[in-house]
């Protein structure tokens, strides 16, 4: 089975790396100065005359050392034995690249310079991201300098050697300030890590003998100053780890000028700048999962009270129902959530809060809410995915199950035993079809525990409850609840739990809520009750981390978990008291969250503002200002704003890119020939083309689909897929940019027609179609297929066959 594909979203403690493609050094202006003086000492008697004016490859050849910086920090992520991050860096790489066309792109341009070394580079950045899904570290650094070679090749291709030396030399640059950046984040081992692979990689580059041979003090310098960063960082010192790091990145950027003074090597100097953009993105997040898993934790729970409103409803309590169900979008538009919600998954975020206006008003008129919930509810399944990487959202996903769970074995209690068995088969369904990964992802972590859950619980639950069999029922709700539980433990670190957990217990506390409103108020309180004892008994070390995290919130949490008990037990309002509840949930969450990692929004705001004092006291300063004064501007303005950004816990690092982009192509003498789109960091130079599916694109998922497909960031999940002669098959858009269901015509049984989304004849009719927008699925889509043919249809994803989106549908007759 394939394994699940993910974008990268800045989380986890793992993330001491993840984005970092060189960080800004705190060295001052006046040593930058002091270096770039001696660089022009020795570069009065070791250079030749500088090249002649390159256009704008000197730009695009400066872009790519982004790309080798970027897929150097995945492969030390691989080394320091956190691979699955690693892998997630090299898939948004991967996707950057992919995007990065028109005439002037990295991608067109690398394709165009040398075919051998651009297949050559999508194999090594596509086996590096295997490599580190594996755990195989040793492959992944082979991998890693596989891509990086074939990069450098074509950077000699396309500029020459002497300017391709000159980018080697920065591009060792941006090594040195990996080790920088992870040494004043903390992580001294890693940082050794990043230094001595960084060593090992800098003896046999072109670099090593262009530096010595340029500017043989820098040269020393560098090798030293690396060394001793490699030193430092294995005796866990990271203040003496950073400087040394720092003397080294000002060592190989003042030798980068000695090697040559040309236009690239200026255009790769604010290239290593962008790089410090991506840094700071992941620093603002080093150390635990990001706020956004947080905001993901608050979506869960408003899925478990829209269940909840459409259950009073059913039991006859109107008011209280669209009370509950409106109060979720009261509490949604002052959360914390809101505004990343709206960002992430604009879509997402409109269709929610739309459903649950419709939500409220079904209740009211008595008709429509199902599918008023529904609507709801796959608003937040997108919101959910979009905010939380694949982990994070299968261990929300756990959590959310286990309520709903919950709230069949209340159905049963109540005597409603096929609404109760209703409800566990719709849990059965929600997880065959992998929703927010979660069935895929139990089975990685462990078969028992998915056997346990699917095989030995959830698969007897529905017989069980129609049958009225109470010790029965009892055993496969417990059990497939524990299951659940000790799967997230398995999968994910405390604080990830701990989100899930929150999710779970405020669920609860709103289930008590619901009973109450419905006169079953001592149920109402042993509902709440169990809460706290399940808090009590650790929730899978939630109890532990809130109390570590803050003292008054474990108590407010607490107190306000025995007030939903308190109040149900007498005659207080349990719903507020629930509400309550809920609030001191959602911040217990967000302060594991902060005692993960600690809010290092203001360590990375540092980092760029650092990096734009590097700049004004740079060498590229004065010639970008007299090459082109706008895009001078508007890469300060950028790097200012992304600092102001950060500090305020939002920010573009795309608009830094694309600013450092103009920067460029304005000092390779060509600023209107900068690729750049107004959507992201990096896109084709020329028109964008409008997107469009075709006749058997729709939007949503058909009601009477058979099977559902979810198209995530690179995968189609299941991958496999077994149906029967006359099934429809929906492919649903679920993360990532636009994806195509295009079906390999060799990989189809005898008879059968062509087919792909577009409603193509042919799989190069597909192929031509895609390159003018055409067959593409987008957010909120599904493509649709009825199987009338038996066999084996291999089918894939244009924009994202290369990192392995492909698929497979078994027809039976």
């Amino acid at each position: 089975m394939h394994r699940r594909r993910e974008f990268l979203r800045a989380t986890g403690a793992t993330l001491a790396a993840v984005g970092l493609a060189g960080c800004s050094s705190d060295q001052t202006n006046d040593e930058e100065t002091e270096a770039a003086t001696t660089a022009a000492d020795t570069t009065e008697q070791t250079t030749t005359d500088a090249p002649a004016d390159l256009g704008p490859e000197a730009a695009t050849a400066a872009q790519w050392n982004v790309y080798r910086a970027r897929l150097a920090d995945a492969a030390t992520l691989g080394t320091a034995g956190e691979g699955e991050t690693g892998a997630r860096l090299v898939t948004a790489v991967f996707e950057d690249f992919e995007a990065a066309n028109g005439e002037y792109g990295a991608h067109e341009t690398l394709e165009s310079t040398s075919t051998e070394a651009y297949e050559g580079f999508e194999e090594g950045v596509v086996g590096l991201r295997d490599a580190l899904e594996s755990g195989d570290d040793g492959a992944a650094r082979e991998q890693f300098r596989a891509a990086a070679d074939n990069l450098r090749t074509a950077q000699r291709s396309l500029v020459g050697d002497q300017t391709a030396d000159a980018l080697d030399v920065l591009a060792f640059a941006d090594r040195a300030a990996t080790v920088r950046a992870l040494a004043a984040a903390g992580q001294s081992t890693t940082a050794a890590v990043a230094a001595n692979t960084a060593l090992t990689d800098f003896e046999s580059a072109p670099a090593h003998g262009a530096l010595e041979d340029a500017a043989p003090d820098h040269y020393e310098t560098y090798e030293g100053a690396l060394g001793d960063a490699l030193s430092a960082g294995q005796s866990e010192d990271a203040e003496a780890a950073e400087t040394a790091a720092d003397e080294a990145l000002a060592a190989a950027i003042a030798g980068s000028y000695a090697v040559t003074e040309g236009a690239a090597t200026q255009a790769g100097h604010v290239a290593s700048m962008q790089s410090r953009a991506y840094d700071a993105a992941a620093l603002a997040a080093l150390g635990g999962p990001a706020t956004a898993f947080g905001h993901a934790a608050v979506l869960t729970t408003y899925r478990a009270r829209a269940q909840d409103a459409a259950w009073l409803a059913d039991a006859g309590a109107t008011d209280e129902a669209a009370t509950m169900a409106i109060d979720i979008l009261e509490h949604f538009e002052g959360a914390k959530a809101h505004e990343p919600l709206e960002e992430a998954d604009h879509d997402a975020y409109e269709g929610f809060e739309g459903g649950v206006a419709s939500l409220q008003s079904a209740i009211q008129d008595g008709s429509g809410v199902d599918d008023a919930l529904g609507q709801v509810d796959e608003n937040l399944v997108a919101g959910v995915s979009a905010l939380a990487t694949g982990t994070e959202a299968a261990v929300l996903e756990a959590g959310f199950l286990r309520a709903r769970l919950g709230d069949a074995r209340e159905h049963y209690r109540r005597g409603e035993q096929e609404r109760a068995a209703s409800v566990a088969e719709a849990v059965f369904e929600r997880f065959e079809r992998d929703e927010l990964g979660v069935h895929e992802s139990l089975e990685d972590t462990s078969e028992d525990l998915y056997h346990t859950f699917e095989e030995e619980h959830l698969a007897a639950m529905p017989d069980a409850m129609r049958n009225g069999e109470d010790d029965a029922v009892t055993e496969h709700v417990d059990g497939a609840q524990a299951a659940l539980a000790d799967f997230a433990a398995q999968a994910a670190s405390t604080a990830r739990v701990s989100g899930g957990e929150s999710a779970y217990l405020a669920a609860r506390g709103f289930d008590a809520a619901a009973l109450a409103a419905a006169d079953r108020r001592e149920r109402a309180a042993t509902v709440a009750d169990g809460a706290m004892a399940h808090f009590e008994a650790g929730a899978g070390g939630f109890h532990e981390a809130v109390e570590h995290a803050s003292e008054d919130t474990y108590h407010a949490f607490e107190e306000a978990l025995v007030g939903v008990s308190s109040a149900a037990s007498g005659s207080g309002d349990v719903y507020a008291a629930a509400q309550s509840f809920g609030g001191q949930a959602f911040q217990a969450t967000y302060d594991v969250l902060g005692a993960a990692g600690g809010d290092l929004g203001a360590s990375a705001a540092g980092v760029v503002t650092a990096a734009f004092g590097d700049f004004e006291g740079a060498r590229v300063h004065e010639p970008l200002e007299e090459a082109d004064h706008d895009a001078y501007e508007g890469f300060e303005s950028a790097l200012e704003s992304y600092a102001s950004g950060l500090e305020s816990g939002d920010g573009d690092v795309s608009a830094v890119a694309r600013a450092s982009l103009r920067a460029q192509f304005a000092l390779a003498g060509d600023v209107d020939a900068a690729p750049v789109g107004e959507g992201g960091s990096e896109s084709g130079g020329e028109e964008d083309v409008e997107l469009s599916g075709g006749p058997n694109v729709v939007e949503g998922v058909p009601e009477d689909a058979d099977h559902v497909v979810d198209m995530t960031a690179v995968a189609f999940e299941p991958a496999e897929l077994t149906v029967s002669v006359g099934d429809k098959v929906a492919w649903t858009h679920t993360e990532g940019e636009a994806h195509s269901v295009t079906a390999y015509e060799d990989e189809l049984p005898d008879g059968a027609d062509y087919w792909a989304s577009g409603d193509f004849d042919s799989q190069n009719a597909a192929a031509e179609g895609w390159e003018n927008g055409e067959g593409a699925v987008q957010s909120g889509q599904s493509y649709v297929r009825t199987f009338e043919t038996a066999g084996e249809h291999g089918y894939y994803c244009i924009p994202h066959e290369q990192l392995d989106m492909v698929g497979t549908v078994v027809v039976e007759d």
